[in-house]
């Protein structure tokens, strides 16, 4: 007869927070909510990432294990965050918690069990630019027509697969719903997205739909190993929830089966991405799809003055599908109502803000604690050639991150050819930097490679040796030659790829400095970006780890990725969708007329479709805007517009300024003298 016997976790030390005296009354209830679903709506300002730090300490407070916590995110700054607050509350042991972007964890997934699905483990992970040679790869191997009428370019083909994988909607009704033109190539596109699969396969690369889809095909097809993470992941707590898309709300369900601890955080308010495949219903149905489960609202706003707050609340109000909330201010008082500032045409608009923030500058608020926000990049042209002429330094968060600027991913490529011979796109890449070689001869060199011993991936090789022998146009013999030496000097004696830190001196010192010198004019700058990637590689000793992360910060989750720093203080200029998240001392929203903000196209569409669904996210969007300030917003419009077809054009103020009433706002009366 067997014997019951029972392990009992070892006693271990409280780290003695006072919950109820750190948290307030809302933040609390969350933070202790009882086994079961929790939907959490968290509104602009209060406190959310507070209340999910707290909640992972009250777990592991309670004997919950680190290794049964999950904690999703959509950025991998969010994370890191989170994270090293709770180290510093805690008194244990937090490593084993698995934190990260969906992105980061569908990849930690899949380097166990890649196996399962027909990839290697160590399969490369695609970013836009590899995805978009790959598919050029492949819409040539299918022999598909693109000259004789319109074919959509490579990365137009990568968005319209990311839309389906997203949404969970066929090929046809995305080309039918976003890219009518293209309907009747929707057989030529299916037949694509086929080979592409397979040519992924083949390569053993993945890209970053992959990252969460594959998850999913192995939860579907392998129980076993679906339920190992079921067991492991007892509790589950999910980030900016609105934001998820149909394929990270399944991956969700998954792993929150069969215990349904599950926490969701965010603030439907706030749900601004539909245009990326984000699905705001997600968290609007949570109540049904999870029965019984509790709700908890945080309306205590620490961020904005009340007067900031009482514009908001009626800003977001006649929105119907929503939950509805009150944001409430901790803080005291303003001086002043925001401000309403009608401006005679662009140019005004333009000057007025300039002017305006060397007022406040004098007034002592430093410029990075000023943002001017804008639905659309190209309203703010004119903003930027008057503070240019003014001498106002300002920076546009649009600018290109420092992980997905050529010169990086070019260097990352000599490493993925280390990492994973079969790689094509890496391959490619470096092999095209070498005189005279292009894609003709780069297809050719590929299929020698492909049939050379270099593919005995478990076989140590002397590149060099093997190289010799292929055949390559006379002009590149001198730097081919040189690429085998480099790619020797990647591995050491017994084969294996050397710390990716090491590698560096072996890649710029071999045909790399070179060729960033016939290539870049801004060649000094690039090569001190590349000294700092040798700093960031420092820290990996695995090669593997440390692609990883360089693919996953160039790619979707890269919204915390490094930038250069500017030299001084700059104003920002954003998107509303690029500054959700921020915050700053004063906030000015322009161009709010009708048909620029909420934009015609979103009217126009919602018109067809005969739904509000497009103007209520618009809605939503100048929320989250007026939502950034802190303690001074102004909002501004012109009143006419000079178009080049039809000349001077009256605008209207956005219907979302008509929904604030009077005694919300003080409305400035601006002259131009000049």
């Amino acid at each position: 007869m067997a014997r019951d016997y029972t392990v009992k976790r070892a006693k271990k030390t409280s780290s003695d927070i006072d919950y109820e005296k750190e948290l307030n009354a809302e933040q609390y209830a969350a933070v202790s909510a009882q086994p079961g679903p929790s939907l959490v709506i968290a509104g602009a300002g209060s406190g959310k990432t507070r209340t999910l730090t707290y909640r992972v300490a009250w777990l592991l407070d309670h004997d919950i294990p680190a290794r049964n916590i999950l904690l999703l995110t959509f950025t991998n700054k969010a994370a890191r965050e989170m994270l090293e607050r709770v180290e510093q509350l805690v008194p244990y042991d937090t490593r084993d918690i698995w934190g990260g972007t969906f992105h980061s964890v569908g990849n930690r997934i899949l380097r166990r069990h890649a196996q399962e699905l027909g990839w290697e483990r160590n399969f490369s992970i695609m970013d836009r630019d590899d995805q978009k040679s790959l598919l050029s790869s492949v819409i040539s191997e299918c022999e598909i027509d693109t000259k004789s009428s319109r074919f959509p370019k490579p990365d137009v083909i990568g968005d319209i697969f990311s839309l389906a994988n997203n949404t969970g909607q066929s090929i046809g009704d995305i080309l039918h719903s976003r890219y009518s033109y293209f309907d009747h190539h929707v057989e030529a596109i299916e037949l694509i997205e086929e080979a592409y699969e397979e040519k992924k396969k083949s390569t053993n690369s993945m890209d970053f739909d992959d990252l969460l889809l594959k998850p999913l095909d192995l939860f579907h097809q392998k129980p076993r190993i679906r339920e190992q993470y079921q067991k492991q992941f007892e509790w589950v707590l999910v980030d900016e929830y609105q934001d998820t898309n149909a394929v990270q709300s399944e991956l969700i369900d998954f792993l929150a089966a069969p215990q349904r601890n599950l926490m969701v955080v965010g603030d439907d308010a706030q749900s601004i991405y539909s245009w990326r495949g984000a699905d705001f219903r997600n968290i609007l149905d949570f109540p049904e799809r999870y029965e019984g489960a509790k709700k908890f609202v945080i309306e205590t706003n620490y961020r904005s003055v009340p007067e900031i707050l009482t514009l908001a609340n009626a800003a977001i109000a006649p929105n119907t599908e929503q939950f509805r909330k009150n944001l409430a201010p901790w803080r005291g008082p303003a001086e002043n109502l925001p401000a309403l500032v009608p401006l005679q045409d662009p140019n005004t608009q333009a000057a007025f803000v300039a002017q305006r923030i060397l007022e406040l500058r004098d007034e002592g608020i430093e410029l990075n604690e000023i943002a001017v926000l804008y639905r659309a990049h190209f309203h703010a042209m004119e903003l930027q050639l008057e503070l240019t002429n003014r001498n106002i330094p300002f920076e546009i968060t649009s600018g290109l991150r420092f992980f997905e600027q050529a010169h990086i991913k070019d260097v990352a490529a000599f490493m993925k050819i280390i990492y994973n011979r079969r790689d094509e796109v890496s391959f490619k890449r470096v092999v095209k930097m070498l005189p005279g070689i292009g894609d003709k001869s780069a297809d050719n060199i590929w299929r020698e490679w492909t049939k050379s011993p270099v593919m005995k991936r478990d076989e140590p090789v002397v590149f060099s040796t093997i190289m010799a022998d292929f055949k390559v146009p006379a002009k590149s013999k001198p730097t081919w030659e040189q690429l085998g030496y480099t790619l020797d000097e990647l591995v050491d004696a017994d084969g294996k790829a050397k710390p990716p830190a090491a590698m560096m001196p072996s890649i710029l010192g071999g045909v790399y400095e070179d060729y960033m010198r016939s290539k870049f004019t801004n060649f000094d700058n690039r090569r001190q970006d590349l000294e700092q990637l040798e700093n960031y590689a420092v820290r990996f000793d695995d090669l593997e780890e440390f692609l990883s992360q360089l693919s996953l910060l160039a790619g979707q989750d890269a919204a915390d990725a490094q930038k250069d720093e500017p030299d001084e203080e700059c104003v920002c200029l954003s998107s509303v969708h690029q500054a959700k998240g921020l915050e700053w001392k004063v906030v000015f929203v322009i161009w709010l007329a009708e048909g620029k903000f909420p934009g015609s196209r979103v009217l126009e569409e919602d018109a067809e479709n005969e739904t509000n669904d497009g103007l209520e996210e618009e809605r939503r969007l100048f929320y989250v805007a007026v939502t950034r300030a802190m303690d001074e917003l102004y909002l501004s419009y012109p009143q006419l517009w000079q178009r080049a077809y039809d000349g001077e054009v009256i605008q209207h103020p956005s219907r979302f300024l008509d929904d604030i009433p009077d005694p919300m706002v003080e409305e400035w009366n601006v002259g131009a003298a000049w």
